[in-house]
């Protein structure tokens, strides 16, 4: 309950009065039977999704010169997720010169993840699905390539709202609301992803499992939950 709650480890062992890493052992045992339990039962409990939406999140790693993607499907309407993956990227705009300076080449690893995020998602959709994302060029050849028959409608990206971390939109329709409503609930959940915090993320993987946690807790919470 206190990582689905935006606390941070520290606090959270604070408030537990336990050592921190006893928390770290317990976090990571959560974390990774999250992650299965989070697939088996997208699979098990819901039919094959009709339309979905799916974008990239970005947060970091230890400093903003190491940017890190999450790339997040959720399905419409319901806002269910049905799969994330998480990537290293590299620094852009002004920090990308100082990040290299600093740190040195950084590959981009995005296009890795969105192949494992589409792998999966070929049991958790319909192949005539309809697929929603924004105008990123490199999304239509990852979704004709892994769902031919399916309809991907490309939309233009919108300003941000104050409200919702950034990810909410300043418009009336917002034709990937699902996605971004969603992505807006897991900042407000994960200290280490609200936006300006000083709960950064240390290690990819620790983010890999603290998203799986969320995410299981998110779904099973849903007002159409079928998992209770």
């Amino acid at each position: 309950e206190l990582l689905v709650s935006s606390v941070s480890q520290r606090m959270a062992a604070n408030f537990l009065k336990i050592n921190r890493k006893t928390l770290v052992r317990k976090f990571i045992f959560m974390g990774q039977i999250a992650k299965e339990k989070l697939l088996l039962e997208n699979k098990k409990y819901y039919p094959k999704s009709e339309v979905i939406q799916f974008d990239d999140m970005e947060t970091f790693e230890h400093t903003k010169c190491k940017p890190v993607s999450v790339t997040l499907a959720v399905e419409e309407n319901s806002r269910r997720i049905l799969d994330y993956q998480v990537s290293q990227m590299p620094a852009k705009g002004l920090l990308t010169q100082i990040a290299f300076k600093k740190y040195g080449y950084r590959p981009d690893h995005r296009k890795y993840g969105r192949a494992r995020l589409f792998k999966n998602l070929k049991e958790l959709i319909k192949p005539n699905a309809t697929i929603k994302s924004d105008e990123n060029p490199h999304y239509v050849n990852d979704v004709k390539k892994y769902f031919p028959k399916s309809i991907h409608k490309a939309y233009k990206g919108r300003r941000s709202a104050v409200t919702g971390q950034g990810e909410l939109k300043k418009v009336g329709f917002d034709p990937i609301f699902s996605l971004n409503h969603t992505c807006a609930i897991l900042r407000y959940r994960m200290s280490r992803l609200v936006r300006r915090t000083w709960s950064t993320t240390k290690k990819p993987d620790r983010l890999d499992l603290h998203l799986a946690i969320v995410a299981l807790f998110h779904n099973r919470n849903l007002p159409t939950s079928a998992t209770g």
